[in-house]
C-alpha cells in the first residue's frame, strides 16, 4: 500500500511528494529543495522513516520542479525519471534559475526516459503513468489505482489549472488532457497537485472554473 507525504520546497511553494510503502521503498517526487533547511527536511523523513529512496521523479521540467534534482540525485544515490519532452526546459535551467533567483549548480540530466502508459512499480504497489500535455511539453501525472490517487504536477489544481502562457503551454491541449486522462478517474480519487492544496478528482468535476463539465 502506498503512502504520501508532502512537503512545501522553494520560493514557488512547490508540493513535492515522497511516495513509500511498508517495504520502506521511496519514490521522490519535484524535490525542488533550495536551502540546506529544505533539504535536512527531507531527509530527516526518510531517515526517521528508515525510508530507501530508488527514484528521483519529475512531473514536468520547469525550474521550480527542478532545482533540487542533482542534490538529491546525488545524495540518495538515485537516477532521475521524466519524459524526454521536458528536456528543453533542463537546456535552459541555468537561466531560467537566474530570472527566478532561484540556486542551481547542476542540472541533472534524465537517466530513465518515462512516457504515457509505462508504470511504476514499488515491488507490488504500482503508479500509472498518465501522459498529460498542456501545461509544458512532457508533463506527466501518476495515478495509483489502488490507494486512489493522482499527482497532477502543474495538469490540474484546487479550483484552477497550469498556466498555458510559457512556452508549449496550450489551453485546448491542457483541456483535453484533464477531460481524458484526469476526470475519467473515479470521484473520489484524491489529487496531489504541484501547488496549493489537495482536491478530489469529483470536485474538479464539478466545480473548477476551467475545466468542469457539470458531473459528479
Amino acid at each position: 500500500m502506498l503512502k504520501v507525504k508532502k512537503f512545501v520546497f522553494n520560493p514557488f511553494q512547490l508540493n513535492a511528494y515522497v511516495v513509500y510503502n511498508e517495504s520502506g521503498e521511496a519514490f521522490i517526487f519535484d524535490p525542488a529543495v533550495s536551502s540546506a533547511a529544505e533539504m535536512q527536511q527531507l531527509d530527516e523523513f526518510i531517515r526517521q522513516n528508515h525510508l530507501n529512496p530508488v527514484l528521483l521523479v519529475n512531473t514536468h521540467s520547469h525550474i521550480d520542479h527542478i532545482i533540487g534534482n542533482q542534490q538529491v540525485a546525488e545524495k540518495y544515490k538515485i537516477p532521475l525519471a521524466a519524459h524526454p519532452g521536458g528536456q528543453p526546459f533542463l537546456d535552459r535551467a541555468f537561466d531560467s534559475a537566474a530570472r527566478f533567483g532561484l540556486p542551481l549548480n547542476a542540472v541533472k540530466s534524465i537517466d530513465r526516459p518515462l512516457a504515457g502508459g509505462e508504470t511504476l512499480s514499488l515491488g507490488e504497489d504500482v503508479l500509472q503513468v498518465l501522459d498529460t500535455p498542456g501545461h509544458a511539453d512532457g508533463s506527466l501525472c501518476f495515478y495509483a489505482e489502488k490507494e486512489g490517487f493522482v499527482i497532477t504536477g502543474d495538469v490540474l489544481f484546487y479550483q484552477s489549472i497550469g498556466r498555458t502562457d510559457l512556452p508549449t503551454g496550450d489551453y485546448d491541449v491542457l483541456q483535453k488532457s484533464i477531460w481524458e486522462k484526469l476526470f475519467v478517474l473515479p470521484d473520489e480519487t484524491v489529487v496531489y497537485p504541484g501547488h496549493g492544496p489537495d482536491t478530489k478528482i469529483g470536485r474538479e468535476k464539478r466545480e473548477n472554473p476551467f475545466v468542469a463539465i457539470g458531473i459528479g
